[in-house]
């Protein structure tokens, strides 16, 4: 034998010796690698420790012809850095221990459907220049390393399963893979089109949606093509993953984070109302996710340019939107569910309050936490705080979650979401009032004023109360001080001298005398009260002190009726 030589050992059982032997004869003197031209090990079993030179296995070896392990059973399996220059088949082998293909090159087609790894799979680094398929490949213990592209339609991963670093210049499809721990893709590269579930312009029988019970990581990679994700797993992780065309994500039961995410395209984040479906007319099995609730959570936006992404039915409640462009122009469909203000009766010292409930970001949840809290270990009854993170990491500042608020509103506006817009107004305006920096001091006065008058015209409870306290101080301040006791009526005494009449009216004094606490100087002080908000006159005669509380009024009541008229319109429109 010698390098180059074409092999065909099917079905046999090689020992370390019997197969370092093989590789002795197959060495390269220039490269001290093994050269194999056509191989043929079909059903052959490969055992021991491969001591001496079978030690390495077959890692670094060149297949120049088809290298077919179909149906092989391999104890610990080496082919870091191999090349296969053609067709390279393991459809139906066993990997009882490590399986290592680090590095190797696949410039054929690869073929790993129906294989079992029983342990841990590597594949990083690994380089598919043609499709690689693992239909009904089973990953039972371990991890699993891919890193190119590959087909896993109808694949079990009972382990952890990495991609990280993998370039997928062929087809990617993931249709139907199953995955009981973690799923990483961190780092790869998407040439062409890849699948992680249904695609909706190409369904062979075998397509299936992709499953994992752990979490399936998508952080670093590269989507050059269109891809379409139907997922269901716990998490989803697409930390600065770039997606340089359109992209679908279906998902159930994920806690999904996209921060720093680049989208050259559009893209669409929806929650799957239903169990996906099978191609047999079934629904795909969750078992494995069954005590997780399948709603879609939404963790973070940071540093993403918002302007082509569409979310829909999607769970807002703990998403951070800080550093987030184009908010603005982000589409929210459906429900989508923001965290809202604390409920029941709060204390602040001796005094009671309550907040308003509103959708608030769950940053003003953390901003609010941290300023009631700071020197307090235990966070504000109802406030938020943000796990997972030092206490001297400071939240987002009022200056900037206005600024959020207000661009997040202008979305809700263009969807025609009128009482998400209002509340999002409300919290814009909540960060003016508490913005010490870019608020000038007669400016946050008059948002505070703005406030506590109306609720920034949303509170129409809050109007009314003022207008009512507003009307009721003018009709006691008229009937002590503004309504004289009797009415003057002017008479008039004639003086005729000659042709020339002259007439002189007496002037009673408007004074106040006797009991002020009547109920025909109430029903007066009433219709002089609500004269001066409704008609502007009162038709009263009034004392010198009740006419300057009439001119108060006038000024006062009319603004407050208006903001209760516009508090009550904006909450008609709720």
């Amino acid at each position: 034998m010698a390098p180059g030589a074409d092999v065909d050992h099917s079905g046999t059982p090689f020992t370390e010796a019997l197969l370092g032997s093989l590789l002795h004869a197959l060495r390269d003197p220039d490269t001290h690698t093994a050269r194999i031209g056509r191989a043929r090990f079909m059903d052959a079993t490969f055992t021991g420790a491969w001591a001496g030179f079978g030690k390495s296995g077959f890692a670094g070896a060149t297949f120049i012809g088809p290298a077919l392990f179909d149906g092989a059973t391999f104890g610990l399996a080496r082919f870091d850095g191999a090349t296969f220059a053609s067709e390279a088949g393991f459809s139906g082998a066993t990997f009882t221990g490590d399986a290592c293909f680090g590095g190797a090159k696949f410039t054929g087609y690869a073929a790993f459907g129906e294989a079992k790894f029983n342990f841990n799979a590597s594949f990083n680094q690994a380089t598919f220049t043609r499709d690689a398929w693992f239909a009904g490949a089973t990953f039972s213990s371990g991890g699993a390393w891919f890193n190119s592209s590959a087909s896993f339609d109808g694949t079990m991963f009972n382990s952890s399963a990495s991609f990280d670093g993998t370039t997928f210049t062929g087809d990617a499809r993931f249709d139907g893979t199953t995955f009981t721990g973690d799923a990483d893709f961190g780092r790869a590269t998407f040439a062409r089109d890849a699948w992680f579930g249904r695609a909706s312009f190409a369904v062979p029988s075998h397509l299936e949606p992709l499953v994992c019970s752990g979490t399936v990581t998508l952080s670093g990679a590269v989507f050059e093509a269109p891809v379409t994700l139907e997922v269901a797993a716990q998490e989803v992780h697409c930390v600065r993953t770039r997606w340089e065309s359109t992209a679908t994500m279906r998902l159930r039961y994920a806690t999904v984070d996209l921060s720093d995410a680049v989208l050259s395209a559009p893209m669409a984040v929806t929650a799957h109302s239903t169990a996906f479906a099978t191609n047999l007319g079934g629904t795909l099995d969750e078992k494995m996710l069954i005590l997780i609730a399948p709603d879609v959570r939404l963790t973070s936006l940071q540093g993403v340019d918002a302007a082509h992404m569409v979310l829909a039915d999607i769970d807002l409640t703990t998403c951070l939107f800080s550093r987030a462009f184009h908010l603005d122009r982000l589409r929210l469909e459906g429900r989508c569910a923001f965290t809202r203000t604390p409920t029941g009766l709060h204390w602040r010292k001796i005094w009671p309050y309550w907040w308003s409930r509103r959708r608030t970001l769950a940053e003003e949840h953390h901003w609010r936490a941290h300023r009631a809290g700071a020197g307090n270990p235990d966070p504000p009854r109802g406030w938020q705080a943000r796990s997972g993170l030092p206490g001297s990491v400071r939240p987002p500042k009022p200056e900037y979650l206005a600024a959020t608020y207000r661009q997040l509103r202008k979305a809700f506006e263009d969807s025609k979401n009128e009482p998400g817009a209002a509340d999002f107004y409300y919290g814009e305006m909540e960060m003016r009032r508490h913005d010490l920096a870019g608020t000038t001091v007669i400016e946050r006065v008059l948002v505070r004023a703005y406030w506590l008058l109306s609720g920034y015209g949303l509170r129409a409870s809050r109007a009314l109360l003022w207008l009512g306290l507003a009307m009721s101080g003018t009709v006691l301040a008229l009937m002590l001080w503004g309504l004289p006791t009797t009415v003057p009526l002017p008479s008039a005494t004639g003086t005729a001298t000659g042709s020339t009449i002259s007439l002189k009216t007496d002037k009673p004094d408007l004074s106040i005398t006797g009991d002020r606490w009547t109920l025909q100087r109430a029903d007066r002080a009433v219709r002089v009260s609500v004269n001066a908000v409704v008609f502007r006159t009162s038709g009263q005669n009034l004392t010198r002190a009740g006419s300057y509380v009439e001119m108060v009024s006038k000024i006062i009541e009319p603004i407050l009726l208006a903001l209760a008229v516009l508090a009550v319109r904006e909450r008609v429109k709720r």
